[in-house]
C-alpha cells in the first residue's frame, strides 16, 4: 500500500472518531407532559434536581445515562459544569429527599432512557439525537430544536 494511501485511510478513520466523538443531545419527554420547551436555565434546574414539578403538577424526573461515561461529557460541561464525581453527588443528595419519586434517575443506555420516559409521566430525558423515537416528545431547549444552529446540547 502506498504512503499516500495509508495517510488517506488515517485521515479517514480520524475523521469518522472525531464525527462518533461529536454527540448531539435531544431532551424528550413523556407525551402526556404538556411541556414544549425550557430555557437552558430550566434544564440546569431539573438536572440539579431543583425543579419538583411541572406547571400542572406532574412531578419532574430527569432520565440519563451514567454521568461517568464518555458519552456524557457534553451535558457534564454544558448543563452541569462541573466534574463527573460531582455530578455523581449532586444526583445522590437530589434523590435522597426525593425516595418514591427520584429527581434524577441514571440509566445503562439511549434505548433504556427513552423506555424509562416513555413510561413515567412528568419525566424527561437526556439522550443521543439518533435514539429518539415516536414514543417521545422532543423538546425545544432555549427555543431551539436539536440539530437548529444555535442549539444549546449540539457536540462539537
Amino acid at each position: 500500500m502506498s504512503r499516500s494511501r495509508v495517510l488517506a485511510v488515517t485521515w479517514l478513520f480520524l475523521g469518522w472518531a472525531a464525527v462518533a466523538a461529536a454527540k448531539d443531545f435531544a431532551l424528550v419527554s413523556n407525551k402526556t407532559n404538556h411541556v414544549e420547551a425550557v430555557s437552558m436555565a430550566e434544564l440546569v434546574k431539573i438536572g440539579k434536581g431543583q425543579t419538583e414539578h411541572w406547571a400542572d403538577g406532574k412531578a419532574v424526573s430527569l432520565v440519563m445515562r451514567d454521568p461517568a461515561s464518555p458519552e456524557m461529557r457534553l451535558v457534564l460541561e454544558k448543563v452541569y459544569g462541573v466534574s463527573k464525581e460531582e455530578v455523581v453527588a449532586l444526583i445522590s443528595a437530589a434523590n435522597h429527599a426525593r425516595v418514591n419519586h427520584p429527581a434524577i434517575v441514571v440509566m445503562d443506555s439511549d434505548e433504556a432512557v427513552v423506555k424509562k420516559v416513555e413510561s413515567s409521566p412528568g419525566a424527561v430525558g437526556l439522550v443521543d439525537v439518533y435514539a429518539i423515537t415516536g414514543g417521545v416528545t422532543v423538546l425545544k431547549v432555549g427555543g431551539k430544536l436539536p440539530l437548529e444552529p444555535g442549539y444549546a446540547l449540539h457536540g462539537n
